[in-house]
């Protein structure tokens, strides 16, 4: 799979409002290709690598409101992780949505700068715990009384096919795009992971 940058379209929306919001919204009012106020160290374990990540988001739950096929809450405080990096600049507007939503904008862009091919492989080896988490969190919520709940444990059970379908292709186009600094080109071998 070829990895796409989706950096140049978030720095594109800076300025302007999305396109889900009403006429008249006040615009994106930061590059969310910035670190999270919390920083790098302080990211949710079970954001997916790439570019995009949270540290310390609020609670409310506002996330899939804006990034359902993206944004997912842990079971302990309500908050935000990603779950899937977006690959086109419709689902950058759904997770820089999701960044402005957050009263904390506890949203961060700068994964590049931190992943390394290690800690991909390193992230991909212990996916399991993470799986098993998301497997049993969607048992859990689709059954809870709770309307929240019940729509996260959709997002918890797209976590679960993520892991098990495209993810390991996205994975080695992203460790292309670490080790080379730019997207394969058709033909070119990904690495393994």
């Amino acid at each position: 799979m070829t990895y796409w940058d989706p950096i140049p379209a978030v720095r594109d929306l800076v300025g302007h409002p999305l396109p889900q919001w009403a006429p008249g919204a006040e615009p994106v009012r930061r590059d969310w290709s910035a670190a999270a106020p919390d920083g790098w160290e302080k990211r949710d374990w079970r954001s997916v690598p790439g570019p995009f990540y949270t540290a310390g988001t609020d609670t409310c739950w506002t996330g899939r409101m804006c990034a359902p096929a993206h944004v997912m809450y842990d079971d302990d405080h309500g908050q935000e992780f990603v779950y899937r990096q977006p690959r086109t600049a419709a689902q950058v507007r759904d997770l820089v949505c999701a960044g402005e939503c957050d009263p904390f904008g506890a949203y961060g862009g700068d994964g590049d700068a931190h992943w390394t091919p290690e800690l991909v492989r390193g992230w991909w080896r212990e996916r399991g715990r993470v799986r098993e988490w998301a497997a049993a969190l969607e048992r859990s919520w689709s059954v809870s009384d709770g309307p929240y709940e019940r729509e996260a444990a959709g997002g918890a059970r797209a976590y679960v096919a993520h892991i098990d379908g495209d993810l390991a292709g996205y994975l080695r186009g992203y460790l292309f795009w670490l080790e080379e600094h730019r997207p394969a080109r058709p033909g070119e071998a990904l690495p393994v992971l």
